[in-house]
């Protein structure tokens, strides 16, 4: 991991005193968490970075898991929960090393997870998927091929970004409680500033 590319980008922009994407929550995770969340329950954040989601979730009262491959991420994330005197359980992973647990979780958040094409993009939504507990939820935020009009964050290879045919694909087998595409206006730290394409998705997994 420590070899890869990515680790080497990540880690390095993370090296800073400043928290990149800010230490409020996602706005779109904000709106939706209260209504589709279990109170109590086990949430995975995916690549979380710096913490600001995590951190937000263990103040509703969830019971917190999160990872990123960035150990500076990691160090933010953990002085940030201390800082807010909540509880994350954070682990150094990328996600393909991850512990992928199946019916681990209530619910996974992945908010601005684009760095794979379309091929370890499906296996990613494979494993988060299989993690979630039958009735777990799943909420995505992520930006659309017209956020590279844009540019005001996110990747610049278009086949990363969300449109509503390959969300629909990936989440064949769950049921998606909505689809919400939008552009706005969002200042997420000096990472994510702007006027913005977005496309926010709640889906939910099956119960047996």
């Amino acid at each position: 991991m420590t070899n890869s590319p990515a680790y080497q980008v990540w880690n390095e922009r993370y090296d800073t005193d400043e928290f990149i994407f800010g230490i409020e929550p996602n706005r779109y995770l904000k709106s939706v968490a209260l209504r589709y969340l279990k109170p109590g329950g086990q949430v995975l954040c995916v690549a979380d970075g710096e913490g600001r989601n995590s951190v937000w979730l263990a103040q509703q009262g969830c019971h917190v898991a999160a990872f990123d491959l960035s150990p500076n991420a990691i160090r933010k994330a953990q002085q940030l929960s201390k800082l807010l005197g909540v509880k994350v359980e954070y682990q150094l992973s990328d996600c393909e090393s991850f512990d992928w647990s199946e019916n681990a979780y209530d619910s996974v958040v992945a908010i601005f997870i684009q760095f794979y094409g379309p091929e370890m993009r499906a296996e990613l939504f494979r494993k988060m998927i299989a993690s979630l507990k039958p009735g777990g939820v799943l909420i995505i935020q992520g930006y659309t091929p017209k956020q590279l009009e844009y540019k005001t964050g996110g990747p610049s290879q278009i086949e990363n970004l969300y449109t509503e045919d390959i969300v629909k694909d990936l989440l064949q087998s769950l049921k998606i409680q909505e689809m919400v595409l939008t552009e706005e206006a969002i200042s997420e730290g000096q990472a994510h500033y702007g006027m913005s394409a977005l496309m926010g998705i709640v889906a939910v997994k099956p119960a047996y």
